[in-house]
């Protein structure tokens, strides 16, 4: 407790009641600070999103291990029908099921049988043949590859197969089935990574094919350094593709230059381009000889 003092009238504070004060602060003091703390740390949690198991199908090679019992122990694939045949049980359905569904069925039908008290059952995917998209045109290593994550996504599988080559289209073009209907979606890959949201790059299922066209051209000839195709960036130039062609040689000029384009009808009248004009897939610009 406080008393004052008869000379100054001051409080001053009794032993006991300033060692009452100073065990009550230190007691309050960590709930003061954790409420804060509580706060911040439900704040800065994010919400997970897992993704759904892997799912067996057909021809999938899996290895079965079973604790203890070594002759239950073998390597079986996923027929056609979805079954899978393991001894003692005799044919049971795989596809559709995730890897620990099928071990528990293995297990609840050990144990149910009689043939193991405890069966304790580990099941590996060597193979997946069951879920596979294809990849083809200019990538580094076209082929089929394993789909064996769900939600894999197109930049995985892309990455599967060695990017994308140095003719390669900046939109790639997939295909497949979504709904049990046909599907097909045109995705611009330079978009894609620009973009901040992950719903840009689509999930791949099995069945799908990606394809990679080559990237579009322009053919640039006459009087330059070096003749002959030019990959078409986006927004290119006259300028730009006279650039990539070495420009023009000693004799000659950007005068009277000639542009060849193609339209919905067949060849166009040639004009006479600008160096800032943009280029279109197909183009042919001629470069002509100075006369002086």
């Amino acid at each position: 407790m406080r008393l004052k003092t008869p000379a100054t009238g001051r409080s001053v504070w009794t032993a006991a009641a300033l060692s009452a004060f100073t065990l009550s602060v230190m007691t309050m003091g960590p709930a003061v600070h954790a409420q804060p703390q509580e706060q911040t740390q439900t704040q800065t949690q994010t919400p997970s999103d897992p993704r759904p198991e892997y799912r067996l199908g057909a021809g999938d090679a899996l290895r079965i291990l079973v604790y203890q019992s070594p002759d239950l122990t073998l390597e079986q694939r996923v027929q056609d029908d979805g079954r899978l045949t393991y001894p003692l049980l005799g044919a049971l359905q795989a596809a559709g099921l995730t890897v620990r569904q099928l071990e528990e069925r293995l297990e609840q039908g050990l144990r149910s049988g009689g043939f193991l008290r405890q069966p304790q059952v580990a099941i590996m995917v060597m193979q997946v043949r069951a879920h596979q998209a294809s990849v083809l045109g200019q990538v580094q290593r076209p082929g089929r590859f394993a789909v064996d994550t769900p939600g894999m996504r197109l930049s995985d599988l892309l990455a599967q197969a060695g990017g994308l080559t140095a003719l390669g289209a900046e939109r790639v073009i997939v295909t497949g089935q979504r709904h049990g209907q046909a599907w097909r979606q045109e995705i611009d890959l330079p978009a894609l990574f620009a973009s901040p949201f992950p719903q840009e790059d689509i999930s791949i299922v099995g069945g799908d094919v990606v394809f990679v066209d080559r990237a579009p051209l322009v053919y640039v000839y006459g009087e330059v350094q070096r003749p002959g195709p030019v990959r078409l960036e986006r927004g290119m130039t006259v300028l730009q593709a006279l650039a990539a062609g070495g420009g023009p040689t000693l004799r000659g000029t950007t005068r009277g230059m000639r542009l060849t384009r193609h339209g919905a009808q067949g060849p166009l009248p040639p004009t006479s381009p600008s160096l800032v004009d943009a280029l279109e897939p197909g183009d042919v610009l001629h470069v002509p000889q100075s006369l002086f």
